[in-house]
């Protein structure tokens, strides 16, 4: 038996930045590609399609796709359409997609909002697998993107901080995701432990010290 399920996408993406970077990005397939897990841009084609691919997990099942995608742009209205025709890679489930987007600006200066507008349409026997995680995938999706998009979009010369103390030192730009914010922690953790730790003679008094405070 074969399932077919239309999945509806809506989104609105907040970017500090001001709309001709965003555009900048949003419109170039490559770094677009770069802001999504698990996709890959392929070869183009002489009528200005282009090949790609996309992997994603729906619980302990990874599914890849692939897809030939046509992107049309409305560059003084910072407009385009995506459409997108392809199959997983055992040919089990089809799909079309079809897409509209567009860059506006931000409720303050120098900021943008992205909107997205989309339909893909399934068929094939890993519909039922895939509409009943698909509204947490696209979450998850949304989140990633929306970080990685903030970063590209962010002019060079806003990465390298100064501290407010006036030292001149640069400090790194803040690491975004949950993971990069785990790895900045730990290591911050680990520097402070060996600059505080003592000789081991000097560590055994302090500890002897302190019992004997305790008595």
């Amino acid at each position: 038996m074969r399932f077919t399920a239309l999945i509806s996408i809506t989104e609105e993406i907040a970017v500090p930045s001001p709309p001709q970077r965003v555009w900048e990005i949003i419109s170039d397939p490559s770094a677009v590609v770069s802001c999504i897990g698990g996709a890959e841009l392929g070869p183009s084609h002489e009528d200005g399609s282009f090949d790609g691919t996309l992997a994603i997990r729906f619980g302990g099942l990874r599914v890849k796709f692939a897809a030939r995608i046509s992107l049309d742009l409305d560059e003084p209205a910072r407009e385009g359409v995506l459409t997108a025709r392809g199959a997983d890679g055992q040919g089990a489930t089809r799909f079309s997609a079809h897409a509209t987007f567009r860059v506006v600006e931000g409720d303050t200066p120098d900021t943008s909002k992205v909107f997205c507008d989309g339909e893909i349409k399934l068929n094939g026997k890993l519909v039922k697998l895939i509409e009943s995680g698909a509204g947490m995938v696209a979450s998850r999706m949304t989140v990633e993107f929306t970080e990685q998009l903030i970063q590209k979009c962010a002019p060079a010369s806003a990465e390298p901080l100064v501290e407010a103390s006036g030292s001149g030192h640069a400090v790194p730009p803040r690491p975004t995701g949950l993971f990069a914010r785990l790895r900045a922690w730990w290591a911050g953790r680990k520097s402070k432990r060996q600059g505080q730790s003592l000789p081991r003679s000097e560590s055994r008094s302090a500890e002897a010290l302190d019992q004997g405070g305790r008595r």
